[in-house]
């Protein structure tokens, strides 16, 4: 008996053991046990646009736009996008970030963890004092020298303000030609110089007095809430991967998912959007006019031969003026153009896929070997603004600039991906 009960606890033993050794699948298909649930969350400020189809195309009876950017029908996967376009005061978060970080750098010691290493980290628990003498001394190279400063006022050089993006090129790595290629060719690592174009709203215009608008517009705080400008494509991707790695540190150090990319929104995500489920209507707000039925204008662009401050607003407004469309999104047409992430092909349409419609070109520049022209550098702007007229306000209306200009007209707004089928998947 003593016997037969030695070998049952051996044999119960095997069992706890062998389960253990296969990590309680009990040879059944079960999936990996330790995944992390997933519950989508609506980053701030932004909007959930689901999936849909859309009719992109030229609203307005437009014969050569007719012949040559010929209406599609596309799918549009679903996004999250920004209800206004990145202000002033939101951009200015990703200038003091660049700024402080780069301070942080040339403090070293207990401002870095590993410092000297490879993945040296910022330290950002550590208060910075600018007013010290370590700090004054230390972080002069980021002021203008002496000679330079203006009524003695002792500020930073904008110049000095570059922001390094890292991103994977997975349109590179995609090519099967480019599959044996070494990692470090499909990360990009591109300095760019961050600071705003303050000068846009003179070099935009010939004999203009728009001098109060370079002293303030980004600067004071009477604008804060005005979309930021000045700012090229270059700086516009490069704040959406700040946006990104932001995001990134903060659930890594809570314990959450990584997130989606941020990004600026495809071609055929900004009309789908703006458009707001009206399918064929020239607005956001519908249609077919500019002013509603009590005469009131509904955008912020130029009425008639100039009247600019009829509609509110001499250059911006803020920008949450006027109603949103049935998305919730201000703006859409008119206040600022706003960048798309595509490149700029008169006939798009006519090879772009239908699904996800997106034409992407990453152009070389100067510091390049063999650099493309300049027509390779033009990229999608998108809604007409302050200072165009009301054809450009139109959804389907397709204006472009060149990746590396900045106006005082054009601004964006960032999106990012939602990830699985629908947000009704998640709700109860």
């Amino acid at each position: 008996m003593k016997k037969m009960l030695k070998h049952a606890w051996w044999l119960a033993l095997a069992v706890i053991v062998i389960s253990c050794g296969h990590g309680g699948y009990e040879g059944q298909l079960l999936g990996v046990f330790d995944r992390p649930e997933y519950i989508p969350e609506i980053p701030y400020g932004m909007v959930y646009i689901h999936s849909g189809t859309l009719h992109i195309g030229q609203n307005d009876e437009d014969m050569n736009g007719t012949l040559v950017q010929r209406p599609k029908s596309v799918s549009v996967q679903g996004f999250y996008m920004d209800n206004t376009e990145v202000t002033n005061n939101e951009y200015r978060q990703f200038v003091y970030w660049v700024r402080d970080s780069i301070a942080r750098r040339l403090m070293g010691g207990e401002f870095l963890y590993a410092e000297g290493e490879e993945n040296e980290r910022i330290n950002w628990d550590l208060e910075l004092d600018w007013n010290s003498e370590d700090a004054k001394e230390k972080l002069e190279e980021l002021f203008y020298p002496a000679e330079e400063r203006f009524w003695g006022k002792k500020q930073i050089d904008p110049s000095k303000l570059v922001y390094n993006p890292v991103e994977l090129d997975l349109q590179f790595a995609a090519k099967k030609a480019n599959r044996q290629e070494s990692r470090s060719k499909i990360i990009l690592n591109r300095a760019v110089n961050i600071y705003p174009d303050t000068m846009c709203w003179m070099h935009d215009f010939t004999y203009s007095f728009n001098d109060p608008m370079t002293r303030n517009y980004f600067n004071h705080p009477a604008f804060d809430n005005y979309p930021v400008v000045g700012v090229n494509w270059h700086q516009a991707r490069a704040f959406c991967l700040w946006r990104t790695r932001l995001l990134y540190d903060f659930n890594m150090l809570n314990g959450k998912t990584e997130p989606e990319f941020f990004r600026l929104p495809s071609e055929v995500e900004w009309e789908y959007a703006a458009r707001g489920g009206r399918e064929f209507a020239p607005y956001p707000w519908g249609g077919p006019y500019l002013r509603n039925a009590k005469g009131c204008i509904l955008a912020n662009f130029k009425p008639m031969r100039g009247n600019y401050p009829e509609d509110g607003g001499l250059y911006t407004v803020k920008a949450d003026a006027y109603f949103p469309n049935d998305f919730g999104l201000y703006n859409m047409s008119g206040n600022v153009a706003e960048w798309c992430e595509d490149a700029f092909f008169e006939n798009a349409y006519q090879f772009m896929h239908d699904l996800n419609s997106s034409v992407r070109y990453n152009s070389t520049g100067p510091d390049d070997a063999n650099q493309d022209p300049d027509a390779m550098k033009r990229k999608v702007i998108r809604g007409g603004s302050w200072k165009d007229i009301g054809y450009y306000l139109q959804c389907g209306t397709r204006k472009w600039e060149f990746q590396d200009t900045a106006k005082c007209y054009i601004g964006f707004r960032t999106v990012q991906s939602f990830l699985g089928r629908s947000m009704a998947d998640y709700q109860k």
